[in-house]
């Protein structure tokens, strides 16, 4: 019996991901050209890269205050990835499609989703108050990996279409522990959906480290096994970020199929504020991570380059400041929703079996009023 030939028609070596991690800027802003990932933005567009991660920090510093305050029932920061974020979400096109999970505020800005919409999910007025055809944005979803499902359906629905876009579904280290995007990826890769995979590599899924997740070499050789390429990036290097997910989201949209990166970053704020870090990862750990903030890389970067100075950096500085006033000015004391709402948008025809659930949360909510009222 000669040797079985491996499925499909993709060289396997060409799936492989690169021994380091794309790289283009360095902690001082020192920019290395890499002609495999070109960085073809001019200077507006590299003046927005910073706009877009300085607000993100700020309204995402906004939003533990919030629910430090009472306003918010619980919030993820993002804080140290805002790089990966905004760099994958700018190298999509307008009529693309996200699909996040509940850390992505900095992709939201990037795609011009209201921040203070984004928030009616954790203040539990609402499961989301952005409407999600406006900026090709999806809602957040907090269970783990299954908006990696949704990406590769939308995008597997646009192929059969005929439609020339290109999903994205951003999810953790964590999730790639879980089932459904294991199921994503295969479908994705069989049906050749144009689809990026982004993997936000932030080091800990809560309190488990990376080496107690996977065996694999990094993230990003899994790929292989879906046959599609994985890509290794820098993820506290925006420009890095962009150039790789452009690459990948232009070979999706040509109709060569999916691609899995991975943006090796980390996480320098809890995992929710219902966590506690320093129980699991030491002050030294989380010192060396400062070294490598992004926002202060790419702005010695843009320095160098004289694409910024003081008076543009006080400028962005208010309006980032604007943003995050307005944000909470949309949340704050915002009126909580009726929790029997819960029942109305489950399925598209009631099926009536939860007739018996809605009359107990009736009962529970009267007695509660009835308490309330005495």
């Amino acid at each position: 019996m000669g040797a079985s030939q491996p499925a499909g028609d993709v060289d396997p070596s060409t799936l492989l991901p690169p021994a380091e991690p794309v790289h283009l800027l360095d902690p001082d802003g020192t920019y290395h050209e890499d002609p495999d990932h070109p960085v073809d933005l001019d200077d507006d567009q590299l003046r927005m890269l910073y706009r877009h991660m300085v607000v993100t920090r700020k309204v995402d510093r906004e939003a533990i205050n919030l629910q430090r305050q009472g306003q918010l029932g619980v919030y993820a920061s993002l804080l140290g990835q805002e790089a990966a974020q905004v760099g994958g979400a700018f190298a999509l096109s307008e009529e693309d499609w996200v699909f996040p999970s509940y850390r992505e505020m900095g992709a939201a800005v990037t795609r011009g989703v209201d921040t203070g919409k984004m928030l009616h999910l954790f203040r539990g007025t609402w499961l989301s108050d952005h409407d999600p055809y406006e900026h090709h944005f999806a809602l957040y979803s907090i269970p783990i990996g299954t908006q990696a499902l949704h990406a590769a359906g939308f995008a597997m629905g646009a192929k059969f279409d005929d439609n020339p876009i290109v999903t994205m579904a951003y999810f953790g280290d964590g999730a790639t522990s879980e089932g459904d995007p294991h199921e994503a990826m295969t479908f994705a890769g069989v049906f050749k959906a144009p689809v990026v995979f982004f993997v936000q590599n932030n080091q800990w899924a809560i309190s488990v480290p990376l080496d107690q997740q996977t065996a694999a070499p990094t993230l990003a050789h899994k790929a292989v096994g879906y046959g599609m390429p994985g890509h290794h990036c820098d993820g506290n290097d925006v420009l890095a970020t962009y150039a790789v997910t452009r690459k990948a989201v232009d070979r999706a949209r040509s109709g060569a199929g999916p691609a899995l990166i991975e943006a090796l970053t980390y996480r320098m704020e809890a995992h929710t504020t219902s966590d506690d870090p320093s129980r699991y990862r030491t002050r030294q750990e989380e010192e060396e991570a400062a070294k490598t903030d992004p926002i202060v890389r790419y702005k010695l970067f843009l320095e160098k380059e004289g694409l910024l100075d003081a008076d543009l950096g006080e400028q962005v500085e208010a309006e980032a400041a604007a943003e995050a006033t307005r944000m909470r000015d949309e949340i704050y004391e915002a009126p909580h929703g009726d929790p029997m709402e819960l029942f109305e948008h489950v399925y598209v025809d009631d099926t009536g079996h939860f007739e018996r659930q809605r009359e107990v949360l009736a009962t529970e909510l009267a007695a509660r009023d009835g308490e309330v009222s005495a």
